[in-house]
């Protein structure tokens, strides 16, 4: 049952669900993931118990290379989280490696899926061809659902937010968990998919979804003469040879964004009634919009400003989630090693 932001928090008993998602600490977050994630984290942390999981064992997937630089990542993401309204008190931020509980998981749920069920994974296939991949593909790569499973799982999630692309994933992550319960006994909560209402951005170019690797997308901590830039380069309506010319509005870039952080809806909507009678030109329509988005965006950029200059927030946030997240994980696995009769000495504790 997939739900949206507003059915899920009419129907469900609120102070006792828990939200888990995440990020990998590879690229500075942009507009697409406030409107696809960011947005309802912020929303949802006043009702729900909010887990945040920073994937850096996730990112080694395809950047096992260099994982230098998701250290260096890791401050940066935790400043665009307090930047957009996150708040310390109200979610637990977690950094995957400290949680060693994970690791156990993935390994005990990679006997329960095939080989043939992951390569089946249209998400995985999709990103496979993207960057290239035939039969060198790495394990690590293959079996990053798995990976994922154990993520969501390990604190017991209710709810995991996610776009339309990552829905393939989530749904592995189900079948794992009913498969683990029909064997062994109704230990593992099963995760539902909390979709965006507005799960994916098209990018500067029109063509995408807004990606780093692609150069298409407008970066959180953008400063203002950047976004303004980016924005007068947006693709357009390519059928539009003259400011004369009717234009199209519908899948046109830059009215979505106009739609999408525009406040002022009659501005929107006689823009797009002009656009369409050829009344006014791609110039205008861009500075209103690079106008909106640096309005949207200078309230972010302050707070970003002031927690970098406090990063002992920063890290006492990191340390105090990952804290946390390691004593859920660690309740999860001693009732998974009691369902599975591997509680060989109860009284150890692996914290």
């Amino acid at each position: 049952m997939i739900q949206t932001f507003e059915t899920e928090k009419q129907e469900l008993p609120l102070a006792k669900q828990r939200i888990l998602t995440g990020d990998r600490p590879t690229n500075p977050l942009h507009l697409g993931h406030y409107v696809g994630s960011l947005a309802n984290r912020v929303r949802l942390q006043d009702s729900y118990d909010t887990l945040i999981l920073i994937a850096d064992i996730q990112a080694l997937t395809d950047h096992f290379d260099t994982p230098g630089m998701l250290r260096q990542n890791l401050h940066e993401l935790c400043l665009d989280y307090l930047a957009v309204g996150l708040a310390p008190e109200k979610t637990t931020v977690v950094i995957q490696s400290l949680v060693p509980q994970i690791a156990e998981l993935t390994i005990i749920y990679l006997n329960l899926v095939s080989i043939s069920r992951l390569r089946r994974n249209p998400t995985t296939k999709a990103e496979m061809v993207q960057k290239g991949y035939g039969e060198d593909v790495t394990a690590g790569f293959l079996a990053y659902p798995v990976s994922q499973a154990a993520d969501i799982t390990a604190f017991g999630a209710h709810l995991v937010p996610v776009g339309d692309d990552q829905l393939p994933h989530l749904e592995l992550s189900r079948e794992i968990v009913r498969r683990f319960n029909t064997l062994y006994g109704p230990v593992l909560v099963e995760p539902e998919p909390l979709l965006s209402n507005f799960p994916r951005l098209v990018g500067l170019d029109g063509q995408n979804k807004m990606s780093k690797s692609l150069h298409n997308a407008i970066f959180l901590a953008d400063a203002p003469q950047v976004v303004t830039r980016k924005v007068m380069a947006m693709y357009t309506d390519p059928t539009r040879i003259h400011v004369t010319d009717p234009g199209h509005v519908e899948n046109n870039p830059v009215f979505i964004y106009h739609d999408a952080f525009n406040p002022d809806k009659e501005e929107v909507a006689e823009l797009k009634e002009r656009y369409r009678q050829g009344r006014v030109g791609d110039v205008e329509v861009k500075r209103r919009l690079a106008r909106a988005l640096n309005e949207f965006l200078d309230p972010i950029r302050q707070r970003r400003l002031y927690y970098a200059d406090h990063l002992e927030v920063v890290d006492e946030m990191l340390q105090q989630g990952t804290q946390r997240g390691r004593y859920l994980a660690q309740e999860t696995m001693e009732k998974v090693r009691q369902a599975m009769h591997m509680d060989y000495f109860p009284s150890i504790s692996f914290v």
